[in-house]
């Protein structure tokens, strides 16, 4: 489907004038997902990002089928301190081959959108086998005392100028605003809410790589715990965690000769609201870039939001998922508290019963923090058909990433052996 075709049915689909999409390239069937790798996630562990990330690294080349010294280009994300880079790889594998390096991969936005940089990298001559790799040490950081995830914006200028002096710090403030504005304008109540981050902690029950796998959750524990950050209570917010994940990415047509079945990219979606990164500024805050993303990677994949089998969802909190679900088309914006009832989101009722399975590995909230690399895996595993909660018929999966001021989309969709 040509770039200008996709720019008319994306913006046939919402023409809001608070953000818009990125336009980009068609590279639906380009691009295959043909090895992932992980390493245990958990709390303070002292565990070395550099080294976290070589290990997931190391395995997902060999769930590829591949050598080290078949991989011509690596991914990271810019921003996040002690990523993995070429003369690490080198060191560690021994290897001296030309790497194409690039920092707009990762996790977050990236973990869609490095699949859309991959494709053209591919075309250009740049690299055939391309891994994509996060790590973070936050859960050990914050132990120690030497970092939090609110650090960018405890440093940022302008937020240290005009949000931290008036107490508009850290993250669970801002999005408690969102979701009290979200509750106020949509009637959600927390008996609602609840019903996300009770799902995805019965996802993690089930799940033996999960960090809250032994600890389950119930509506009345949930209710009675004092809220963090009115109205979100400390289970729906995200995990702190060490850990890391990888991916290998080869072009489509070589993706039949490897030893998994291959998972294909059908579609992209990057979107961009107004006020970045400034998100007290943003015009509307009941709503998330996911609103400018997902048309686009749903009209590149050629696919309709009924379509998709399984999601994974960005839940930093759990008001922020609850948005998303609605923004991608999946419910009427301000339905999603109803639209999550009634086990809609667990693993076991797949579309063909009226439901949307979502966060399957148990998500931010109770599986790990890698900033939704984990996310991706997870939906590689479901299209794979191995993953612990499986999901019946799983065929097509979408990823929804965020950063509050950027979203994106990553259609995927299981190829034919």
């Amino acid at each position: 489907m040509a770039t200008q075709s996709l720019r008319a049915l994306a913006r046939r689909a919402r023409v809001p004038d608070w953000g818009e999409s990125l336009v980009l390239e068609d590279v639906r069937g380009e691009v295959a997902i043909t090895g992932i790798g992980e390493t245990p996630v958990s709390g303070p562990s002292g565990r070395d990002p550099r080294t976290m990330a070589l290990e997931a690294v190391a395995a997902a080349i060999a769930d590829a089928g591949l050598r080290p010294e078949d991989i011509g280009g690596l991914m990271v994300s810019a921003g996040i301190r002690d990523q993995l880079r070429p003369e690490d790889f080198h060191a560690h594998f021994n290897t001296s081959q030309p790497l194409w390096f690039s920092t707009a991969g990762g996790a977050m936005i990236w973990a869609a959108t490095c699949a859309h940089s991959a494709a053209l990298a591919m075309r250009a001559g740049n690299a055939r086998h391309i891994v994509n790799v996060f790590a973070v040490d936050w859960a050990s950081r914050r132990a120690a005392g030497s970092g939090t995830p609110g650090d960018w914006h405890a440093s940022e200028d302008m937020k240290a100028r005009f949000e931290l002096p008036f107490g508009w710090y850290p993250q669970p403030v801002y999005f408690a605003t969102f979701a009290r504005r979200y509750m106020h304008e949509y009637g959600l109540d927390s008996a609602q809410l609840a019903a996300l981050p009770l799902t995805f902690r019965r996802h993690a029950n089930r799940h033996p790589n999960a960090v809250m796998r032994d600890r389950e959750l119930s509506l009345a524990s949930y209710l009675a715990r004092r809220p963090l950050a009115d109205p979100l209570r400390v289970e729906d917010c995200c995990l702190i965690s060490d850990g890391a994940a990888a991916w290998v990415m080869s072009p489509a047509e070589q993706a039949v000769d490897m030893p998994h079945p291959a998972v294909l990219v059908e579609g992209v979606g990057h979107g961009r609201v107004q006020g970045a990164p400034y998100i007290s500024q943003q015009p509307v805050i009941t709503a998330t870039p996911q609103t400018f993303a997902a048309p686009w990677a749903f009209a590149m994949a050629d696919t309709e939001v009924t379509e998709i089998d399984v999601i994974a969802v960005y839940d930093c909190f759990s008001s922020t998922a609850l948005m998303q679900i609605e923004d991608m088309g999946f419910c009427r914006k301000g339905e999603g508290g109803d639209f999550i009832q009634n086990d809609r989101l667990f693993y076991q009722r797949p579309r063909r019963l009226g439901g949307i399975p979502c966060n399957t590995h148990g998500g931010l909230l109770s599986h790990s923090y890698l900033l939704g690399i984990s996310h991706v895996v997870e939906l590689v595993k479901q299209l794979r058909g191995t993953a612990v909660n499986q999901v019946e018929s799983a065929r097509i999966a979408a990823y929804a990433g965020f950063t509050a001021d950027e979203g994106s989309t990553l259609v995927l969709r299981r190829g034919e052996r």
